[in-house]
């Protein structure tokens, strides 16, 4: 009896003195902490963002929780990491995962480093080459708009489901950029790599992932982590075939498309360069995956709130026909006399908060936030949904509406607050990209299409399947069509 109290006694005592020294000095306060698991059974994982605001509320708007042994810092409200303090908080965190979906490599999880800085300097400067900020760029989006309203179209007498569509017309335009060429909405082939990719979105942010990256050893156990190596396949081998082809077909001086002005840098003498197809690999691969998913969910989200908020769809429609005149279409730059319009796609992304937690940051040396030290390499949690709803910030933060983005003249106004690309070093490289498809694709749709509740007493279930990013559930709508298409 004796030694079993003792033991239970000695136990007591690690797990106190674990506690008493898991945070560094100075560091972010927060939840006790679990020996091993860390903060990971207080946390619920399909409500992610609520649980970080309620800890906010008990520990204020700079703490710290444990993922499993990892530590990382949740920051609330402050632009300042992102901007003021950009280059100290632009590293990335490595873990088994990242390590495995990335290898270090590429442009979304790649260490902040001379690497990092020359694939991102050299892929902005080869999507300007293929229309980046420019007519032709326009031009793409305008013909792909021609293939979803055509299929849209073929939908006028039945329910649809948007999702498929719009990550087809949302992907087509990536793809002509890096592999130079687009899909039909009806191959099998493109819709099931994008299945995957939007599965894996969601299991990189589940509790399973998190348990991997703290327990190596479960590898090969048979539990939901093993779907996302699964998924990984599928998706790897998809963008492989696609490189080995370009391999076997450019032709030197007279590259097609991102991949082949890659394969051009390669093939120079040049050792002191970065480059490699394996960063070539993981570069496509974050291109094809980022530049499709957030706008993607952008424009469901649009939809959505539209059939929702019929008198604010036929508001943005009014201003579609009376700045599109006898035009087939709208352009780009059109926008700056559509105030109204560009508020609400605004407040789309806003009250959608589409990439909620950005992608995760990490210090590249000690660091000073306000009162705290941050050591370097700590995973950073920068809560840009925080932001968007926060109630100093708005005049209506937890309900839609684009009045939150105008005067009292109509206006639109620019809101240091509004942050759906991120901000400061890592801002995504695909902002310009992804507000001109938002804008040509939504104004499309509305010039051609009325969209309507399939029963207008049922309403829609705006839960939003959490992962990497925010998506809305998938939903069904009806349309009626305005005009000969």
């Amino acid at each position: 009896m004796e030694f079993s109290t003792a033991v239970v006694f000695c136990l007591a005592l690690l797990c106190f003195m674990y506690w008493k020294k898991s945070r560094p000095n100075n560091f972010p306060p927060g939840p006790l902490t679990l020996p091993i698991i860390g903060n990971l059974l207080q946390i619920s994982f399909s409500s992610f963002l609520k649980d970080l605001q309620k800890l906010s509320e008990v520990y204020g708007p700079v703490y710290s929780i444990y993922l499993g042994l990892t530590p990382a810092v949740v920051v609330r409200g402050f632009k300042e990491v992102l901007v003021t303090q950009g280059i100290e908080f632009a590293d990335r965190p490595q873990n088994r995962l990242t390590n495995l979906i990335s290898t270090n490599k590429g442009l979304v999880a790649a260490a902040y480093g001379l690497s990092w800085k020359e694939h991102r300097r050299f892929t902005l400067s080869t999507l300007r080459t293929f229309g980046l900020g420019k007519k032709s760029m326009q031009e793409k989006i305008l013909e792909e708009s021609e293939h979803l309203i055509y299929e849209l179209n073929n939908h006028k007498d039945s329910l649809l489901e948007p999702h498929f569509v719009l990550d087809n017309a949302v992907s087509n335009i990536i793809c002509s950029v890096v592999f130079g060429r687009r899909y039909d909405y009806h191959d099998s082939t493109l819709r099931n790599v994008l299945y995957y990719v939007h599965e894996n979105m969601k299991l990189a942010s589940s509790i399973w992932a998190q348990l991997y990256n703290t327990f190596g050893f479960i590898h090969y156990l048979p539990l939901p982590h093993r779907k996302i190596f699964q998924n990984l396949e599928i998706i790897f081998g998809f963008l492989r075939s696609i490189l080995e082809e370009h391999k076997r077909s450019r032709l030197p001086g007279e590259p097609r498309d991102f991949i082949d002005c890659y394969l051009e840098e390669l093939s120079k003498d040049n050792r002191k360069t970065t480059f490699g197809e394996d960063s070539l690999f993981f570069c496509v691969t974050d291109l094809f995956v980022a530049g499709t998913e957030t706008t993607s969910a952008s424009l469901q989200w649009g939809l959505l709130y539209m059939i929702m908020f019929p008198e604010i769809q036929e508001k943005c429609r009014e201003e579609i026909d009376r700045v599109l005149g006898t035009r087939d279409h709208l352009e780009y730059e059109d926008r700056e006399n559509m105030t109204y319009t560009q508020a609400v796609l605004q407040e789309v992304q806003r009250f959608a908060s589409v990439v909620p937690l950005g992608v995760p940051h990490s210090t590249i040396k000690d660091v000073q936030l306000h009162d705290f030290t941050i050591p370097k390499g700590t995973l950073i949690i920068t809560d840009l949904s925080s932001v968007h709803y926060d109630e100093t910030h708005w005049k209506y933060p937890h309900e839609f509406n684009p009045e939150n983005f105008l005067n009292e003249e109509g206006e639109l106004l620019k809101i240091e607050s509004f942050l759906p690309f991120s901000a400061g070093p890592r801002v995504c490289l695909g902002e310009n990209l992804a507000r001109m498809e938002i804008f040509l694709f939504f104004t499309a749709m509305l010039q051609h299409f009325e969209f309507h509740l399939p029963d207008p007493t049922c309403r829609p279930d705006f839960t939003p399947v959490f992962g990497l990013t925010q998506a809305p559930k998938q939903f069904k709508m009806k349309l009626v069509p305005r005009r000969q298409t």
